[in-house]
């Protein structure tokens, strides 16, 4: 895919976790590219993929310069889009769960390895249950309220990283928000 001023994040996401998978390089699209891709509300200018193994950084900027990426600094630019691309260090992990299990994301016959969503809203919850910051708290919320969420798996994370208690405030709003779904107020 060629990328224009008018790519969205996801279509800039898709193809660039697809074309490292075409050169054999493992990412997994996280953070929040993926909340705006599962929430399409949440407005992100990045897509921050971490990579699974050790790639030369040489490898990484011939990958991207073949989509227009060119590196300055920590990150990947493109003139055609506003949105760029970073390499968080890993490895992969949420809170202390390192047994992440990435998904093909798919749209338009691009695919690339993403969080699922469980993981997505598990992600936001872990910067709310480290920082209290109440705008992961509501993007968690409304990642369950789009996508289906193990909603029990999350339970037990939540409990596994001794966050029981904040874990109790996002069921709550989850249930809110499903209560007024089948009361027809949402």
């Amino acid at each position: 895919m060629t990328l224009t001023r008018d790519s969205t994040l996801e279509d800039v996401a898709l193809t660039v976790g697809a074309q490292l998978t075409r050169r054999g390089i493992r990412a997994v699209l996280t953070g929040g590219a993926c909340v705006a891709i599962r929430t399409g509300t949440y407005v992100s200018k990045d897509a921050d993929f971490v990579l699974q193994s050790n790639v030369r950084q040489q490898a990484l900027d011939e990958a991207l310069r073949e989509l227009g990426f060119e590196r300055r600094g920590d990150c990947y630019v493109h003139s055609e889009t506003p949105f760029f691309i970073e390499f968080p260090p890993g490895p992969l992990l949420i809170g202390d769960d390192l047994a992440i299990a990435p998904v093909q994301l798919a749209a338009g016959g691009t695919t690339a390895f993403a969080l699922s969503a469980t993981d997505s809203c598990r992600d936001r919850l872990a910067a709310f249950y480290l920082w209290n910051d109440r705008q992961a708290l509501k993007l968690a919320v409304e990642i369950a309220r789009k996508q289906v969420v193990d909603l029990d798996a999350v339970k037990v994370w939540s409990v596994n990283e001794g966050k029981a208690e904040e874990h109790e405030t996002f069921a709550r709003l989850v249930a809110s928000y499903r209560r007024l779904r089948t009361e027809g107020h949402a």
